[in-house]
């Protein structure tokens, strides 16, 4: 048993990356647990147990007395045979931790393994994780034992063990895409300014290049569009609109705003609003389904937009001019009293 145990103990330390010295600590201090309701001692004295590093052999002493006793073996044996399984587990929990933590933010894939109550559980071979329904598109469906990648959302400390969560909704998840199929975005030449998304529907990135020779947009298209491509079919058909980023806001509105034709805009900096004027072809298209070209646009750019044609935009204005109109009327207009008429008609006579 002596030197099964450090064989099995240095496998474990190999495979399972446990720390050897962590295990033999372990089994040390269980087999003298073990052995103090076994063994009738002097309080004052403590049962102290040594495995030996090499040999393997296990020792127990009552004080500064060695204990001898044919129980001894087999206590030990099966004392260590629980410690070591304990021990595999508590370990096996806080090396997948560790290891999942330190990849939060990153795009990890595994198969789909099943469905409970709307999640989505994917085993990633050492461990599994959890898509909740609330970081799922919509638009998405997933068969058992399929491939799927996803964003690591967080790592959380359970009972049961590390709880990995994933997402497919996050916008990060979109930016670590683009960062994959973009070799400009991962090197830093190219900056992914902001992202606003609709999970399943639509996502606008705004992209700005360092240098001038390369062409932020064109980039991230890929020739023929590949590298978009590659993100749309990963997303299942989500469109993507790759904005140019400017630091001129009316600028960077319009590209947001893109393919809508902007005629006029007024900006009202301090409330971070802009009202702004298309023409009524442009108008269903600056808005969009549901308002979601719009809706997008303004999370993009972090200014709120409101669209209008110009018959509307007319329209609104209309009733303010007409009520200055009259008043000024009221003023400007004045009505002779009967006396006055009554004294131009004498002066007349």
């Amino acid at each position: 048993m002596d030197n099964e145990l450090l064989t099995i103990l240095e496998q474990l330390e190999r495979d399972k990356g446990i720390s050897k010295e962590t295990l033999i600590e372990a089994v040390e201090s269980a087999v003298a647990s073990a052995a103090r309701k076994i063994w009738t001692v002097d309080k004052e004295e403590d049962i102290k147990v040594v495995l030996d590093r090499k040999s393997g052999k296990i020792t127990a002493w009552a004080g500064e007395e060695e204990i001898h006793s044919s129980e001894f073996g087999r206590i030990a044996a099966q004392t260590a045979k629980q410690v070591v399984i304990q021990k595999i587990r508590e370990a096996e929990k806080d090396v997948v931790f560790i290891e999942y933590n330190a990849r939060v933010g990153q795009i990890i894939s595994g198969g789909v393994y099943r469905f409970e109550r709307g999640n989505i559980i994917v085993d990633l071979g050492k461990s599994e994780a959890l898509i909740p329904r609330s970081e799922q598109s919509n638009k998405e469906e997933f068969r058992q034992g399929e491939r799927i990648r996803a964003y690591l959302l967080e790592v959380r400390r359970d009972i049961r063990g590390p709880q990995i969560v994933l997402s497919r909704t996050n916008v990060n998840f979109v930016k670590r895409l683009f960062e994959l199929e973009v070799p400009e975005i991962y090197e830093g030449i190219i900056e992914i300014k902001a992202i606003a998304r609709d999970p399943g529907e639509r996502t606008k990135i705004a992209v700005y290049s360092k240098d001038e020779k390369i062409d932020c947009v064109g980039a991230c298209v890929g020739m023929r569009g590949s590298r978009v491509k590659n993100i749309v079919t990963e997303l299942h058909g989500e469109k993507i609109d790759i904005v140019r980023y400017s630091d001129d806001i009316k600028e960077y509105i319009q590209a947001a705003l893109s393919p809508a034709e902007i005629s006029q805009m007024q900006l009202i900096s301090e409330e971070k609003r802009v009202n702004i004027i298309v023409d009524e072809d442009q108008l269903s298209l600056a808005i969009g389904k549901y308002g979601q070209n719009v809706r997008l646009a303004s999370k993009l750019v972090g200014w709120e937009l409101d669209i209008y044609s110009a018959k509307q935009w007319e329209e609104k204005h209309k009733p303010a001019d007409a009520k200055e109109a009259k008043e000024v009327k009221s003023k400007t207009d004045i009505t002779p009293s009967d006396e006055d008429s009554k004294e131009e008609e004498e002066q007349e006579g």
